[in-house]
């Protein structure tokens, strides 16, 4: 489980880089590859899109949904990051 102070640091990063939570489109989907069938039979695995930048994510890092959710967030933060310190 992710602590709030890690939420609340990515709430603020999410911030600095204008990203909002009603601009990203967020999903469920089954997972696949290793991780028995706990994996297999729940919708844990996370696709985000940032629709303004049409940045995509697919996280599967844990079996949790709401780490996944998290994780799938931080991974957009950087991508976008890294754009924007190119331009």
């Amino acid at each position: 489980m992710v602590s709030k102070e890690k939420w609340d640091k990515l709430a603020e990063w999410m911030v600095k880089l204008h990203i909002h939570e009603t601009d990203l489109v967020e999903k469920f989907i089954v997972g696949s590859g290793k991780g028995g069938q706990k994996l297999h039979k729940t919708s844990s695995t996370v696709y985000l899109k940032h629709v303004l930048s049409d940045v995509e994510i697919k996280c599967q890092e844990s079996r949790s949904r709401e780490n996944n959710r998290y994780f799938s967030r931080v991974r957009l933060c950087e991508k976008l990051q890294a754009v924007l310190s190119d331009e």
